[in-house]
Parts: C-alpha cells; structure tokens; sequence
C-alpha cells in the first residue's frame, strides 16, 4: 500500500474547535447525551461530515452515519467510530478521538483521491456514556439488537425526561430503522483510560477484548430517629448497611480473581440530615474482569454480604442486577489486522484487554471487530483533567488509516 498519513494540522484544528461545545472552565467538556450541547455537537458533525463528501444518515435513535462510496457499493461496508456524548464534566479525548480520527481517516483518503473496494461508514453512536439515560451504549445497543427501541425511549433521567422525548426535542430522532445489517467489519480507535500503555512508555495497543461486567442497584430502608436519644442497640440505620456493603466490595476483589475490580460509585443518603438516623440508602455496585465466572461469584457474595447485614441491622433491602454483559473477545482477523497497520507504521505496541466497556462490545456480536488503544496520561479518564499526548493520538488514528484500507479493500 502507499504511504498515505493523516493530516495531524487539520485533525487538531478540528478537535480544538470541537471540544468548544460544553467548554467546562476546567478544561473539560460537558455535553451528556441528548442535552443542549450534545446537540451543537451533532450539528457540527454532520455539518463536518457533509463537507467530507459524506452522504448522512440518522437513524430512530439519533445514531448518524457518514457513508463513502467504494467502487462496488454493493459489497458491505467498513464501519468505524465512537461516540461524541461525554460525562458530566468529563474528558476532552473520550470517544470524540475516535469520531474525528474517522473522519480524519475519510478526508486523507478524499486527498490522496483514493477509492476503497467497500464502501466506508463513520458513526456517531448515541449514549454511549449512559450517564444521564442508563443503561450506557443504548445507540449501539439497539442498533446490535441487544435493547429494543421502545425500551430505550424510555428510559429516564433523574428530572424524569424520557429519551425518546429528549430524542424529539433536539431534532436527531431520525426515520431510518436502528437494526442490525449488513457489515464487513468495525473498528473503534479510543484513549486507553488505564495506566498500563503509558507505564509501558508504548503509544499504541492492538485490543484483544472486553471485561465482562455486571451492574447493580441496591437500597436499603431502616428506620430514621434521633441522633441524640436513640440507643445504639435500637437503631436501624440504613447508612451501615451500606458502608458494610462497601467495604464487601472491597474484599471481595482483593480474593475473587486477579483482574477483578469492583466500585461503588453512587451513593444517595435520606434525609442526610447531620442529627438524623438514615433512614434509606440507595447505592450502586459495578464489577468487572475478563473471567466472567470471577465476575458471577462476586455478584453472589456481594448479594449474600447485603442480606446478612440486612438482617443483623434489622433493614429491608432491594437488590437489582440491572446490566450484565459478558467478557467479550474480538475477532482475530480483526486484531491482526490492526497489528499489521501498527508493524507497517514501525511502532512499538502490545495487546489489551479494555477494562471499560465501548460500542465495540455491541458491534462485535453482529460483526468482526476490534479496537485501537493510545495512552491516558497518568491513567485517568472520566475527568476533566483526562489528556493524551497529540502524537499518540495522531499514531492511532494512522494506525486506523491502515487497518480500514486493508479491509475495505478485501473483495
């Protein structure tokens, strides 16, 4: 193949001017799924994508694909990625790397007036984050027929706003069907959000797979009273259950594999009332690894450790596993595919396991697929200090330049 490269100048002029939607002062950005500024974002890309040559299409849920003709559109197309959505208050680099360096990959081909076998598809997917409308990766999820899209529209928010509404209102709830169909591959290019590229001074990674993980809700309801009067042995204090919870979480990964991880990353307190007895506690607990049998077995102890301290506090409690979703492999052909575009670039590299999940997991049950990793500084994401050094990134996105060339022109 010739030596065709990025423009790294225009690809940086692009995501600068980007990351302008939902500017936090901390040098993050703030533009959740379907919100106003996620809004702009998707005006500016199609807009991008118009100008690239790219014929758009959204479909039901606001997913916006970019199509390039290749010399036989009838084969099926390459399709790459990620999603533009972001936490509240999160990260410049997470997932808008992986829409812009597609587009970065379309308009270096546009250049060098070069046309692929197969047709070639950018997207866009709809909350991937999930952290406004859970569960995350609703967009490919429905699209990979994992969710139905009635499920996904109403799905809520914490003020009660439903998606498919939010979907009416900012105009990207779109006519084309969100279904399976058929395509040749997919390939996500994203920031690592773990330390291990950075600590190993490699800039890129060739990804093999996915953890599996399993979320889940629980609450638990006492009896608020005074803080002053009631005797320790009469209380039922929701606020201990839950901190017992916690500290299970705790061990339990400390003993229940070598890659097991597990957070509690919400917890919600009533009345939260410095001289009141917690009377209800809501919480949320994540577990993770590559061994799904590690992750079942955690789910089973932290279960039994929520009904034993339920009854010794004297509480009610709920237990909810709202996502499950297992280890996921990615295809071979896919990986040695994206390690040859990293070999013919001459970088040094290695392979990973995501420990977080992407878009990548849905799309690889309806097609091969793989990822490409480039390092999180520090290993930090989901925060407005998240950064990647601007070579890295430019790496991957050559390395995605070269692993779609390759497939879209198999015949």
């Amino acid at each position: 193949m010739s030596d065709v490269r990025v423009d790294g100048s225009r690809f940086r002029e692009r995501f600068e001017s980007f990351n302008e939607i939902g500017a936090t002062e901390s040098g993050g950005v703030n533009r959740p799924a379907l919100s106003d500024e996620n809004r702009e974002a998707r005006d500016t890309l199609v807009e991008w994508f118009e100008d690239a040559g790219l014929s758009v299409t959204v479909d039901e849920m606001g997913n916006i694909f970019g199509r390039r003709e290749g010399a036989n559109p009838d084969l099926a197309p390459v399709l790459f990625g990620s999603h533009v959505d972001s936490q509240y208050n999160g990260g410049r680099f997470d997932g808008i790397v992986g829409v812009l360096g597609a587009l970065e990959v379309v308009e270096t081909l546009n250049d060098a007036d070069e046309t692929t076998e197969r047709p070639l598809e950018v997207v866009a997917w709809s909350n991937e984050e999930g952290v406004r409308f859970q569960p995350d990766m609703l967009g490919s999820g429905v699209f990979c027929d994992v969710f139905d899209r009635e499920y996904a529209y109403s799905r809520e928010d914490k003020d009660g706003n439903r998606f498919g509404e939010e979907l009416e209102r900012i105009g990207y709830r779109g006519e084309a069907p969100c279904e399976p169909r058929d395509l040749h591959c997919y390939f996500e290019v994203h920031v690592e959000q773990g330390p291990f590229l950075e600590q190993e001074e490699l800039p890129v990674a060739a990804v093999e797979g996915v953890f599996g993980f399993s979320w889940m809700n629980v609450s638990f309801e006492g009896q608020a009273n005074h803080a002053g009067p009631t005797p320790m042995d009469m209380r039922h204090d929701a606020l201990v259950g839950a901190s017992d919870v916690i500290q299970a979480v705790r061990r339990i990964t400390a003993t229940g594999g070598v890659d097991l991880v597990g957070t509690v990353g919400s917890l919600d307190v009533w009345p939260n009332a410095i001289n009141v007895i917690p009377e209800t506690v809501e919480l949320t607990v994540d577990f993770r690894s590559y061994d799904d049998a590690a992750v079942d077995a955690a789910v089973e102890q932290i279960e039994a450790e929520i009904a034993h301290v339920a009854e010794r506090e004297g509480l009610d409690y709920e237990f909810e596993q709202i996502m499950r979703v297992d280890a996921d492999p990615f295809d071979a052909d896919c990986i040695e595919t994206v390690v040859d575009a990293i070999e013919e670039r001459g970088h040094d590299y290695t392979r990973l396991v995501s420990g977080a999940g992407h878009d990548a997991n849905y799309l690889n049950t309806i097609c091969p697929t793989s990822m490409i990793f480039v390092p999180s500084v520090d290993g930090i994401s989901h925060r407005e200090s998240e950064f990647t050094e601007w070579e890295d990134v430019l790496v991957g996105t050559d390395v995605l330049l070269g692993a779609v060339r390759r497939k879209a022109d198999e015949v």
